[in-house]
Parts: structure tokens; sequence; C-alpha cells
């Protein structure tokens, strides 16, 4: 069952690498974004609602 696996170059490893950070990082700009367009549509009305 081993003998099936591919092993990967360095150059392959950091290409790996990078393109995970960076779909990391990107990730991570989308949630800023969508946190701070949803503070921005609510604003101060969110601390204004009924208990």
């Amino acid at each position: 069952m081993s003998e099936d696996r591919v092993t990967l170059t360095e150059k392959q490893k950091r290409a790996r690498r990078s393109r995970s950070l960076a779909l990391a990082l990107a990730l991570a700009a989308f949630v800023v974004i969508v946190y701070v367009g949803t503070w921005a549509k609510l604003g101060a009305a969110l601390f204004n609602r009924p208990m």
C-alpha cells in the first residue's frame, strides 16, 4: 500500500505551502471583510434592540 504514495520534491512542497498560506490569508481577509461589513451595516443599532 505504501508503494502507491507520491513523494513530493522540495520545490513542490514549497509551492504547496505557498498556496496553503495564500488560501489561509484570503480566507482570513474574507472573514474580516464580512465582520466589518456586518458592524458597518448594523452600526449602533446593534445595541438599541429590545431584550
